[in-house]
């Protein structure tokens, strides 16, 4: 039995720590909703693919209603929103990186669209590929941005969006050498 002078109970989390977010989660916060793709980042399975996949998708929509300057200026105001919006869901989660977080691919693989504009869906599609790659794997230069860069940059936000910046332009170089050989 409680009486007045009890403290209620402290209110259940919205993400305990080690657990998979969810809509309840995604819908508590905008920098939630950003930084999970809008809902891509809960994908059960390889939600950094869901979230390129989103990207592209939104990609493809955005260009019909942006010139290419304007598409440039939202891609560098969705890296300074993410920046903050990757900082405060990861905090939220207590996870440093959490693979949910996927506005890091969604504004990397907007940028990798944008610098190869007008690839048609093939070149997109190898564009894709190559950025998943050089995101999953995290060959050299990409291992040394997640490795120095993670938790930096406002508790985290910069880290995460970092090495996906430099795999995006890790793929805008293969991308680049394959058009001039």
């Amino acid at each position: 039995m409680t009486t007045m002078s009890d403290p209620p109970p402290p209110p259940e989390p919205l993400n305990p720590p080690g657990t998979r977010p969810n809509a309840r989660f995604l819908l508590a916060h905008p920098a939630h909703f950003i930084a999970l793709g809008f809902g891509s980042g809960l994908s059960p399975v390889a939600p950094g693919t869901a979230g390129t996949l989103w990207a592209w998708l939104s990609f493809l929509v955005l260009q019909r209603w942006l010139a290419p300057a304007e598409m440039g200026w939202l891609i560098a105001a969705s890296a300074l929103v993410g920046w903050w919006a990757c900082t405060v869901t990861a905090k939220n989660m207590r996870v440093l990186d959490p693979g949910s977080i996927v506005w890091d691919e969604v504004v990397a693989f907007w940028l990798v669209l944008w610098l190869v504009m007008p690839a048609g869906f093939w070149g997109q599609l190898v564009a894709f590929g190559l950025f998943r790659f050089f995101d999953a794997v995290k060959p050299g230069p990409v291992a040394w941005a997640d490795r120095h860069f993670k938790g930096l940059g406002a508790r985290g936000g910069f880290g995460i969006l970092f090495d996906d910046i430099v795999a995006a332009f890790c793929t805008l170089l293969v991308i680049a050498l394959w058009r001039f050989w």
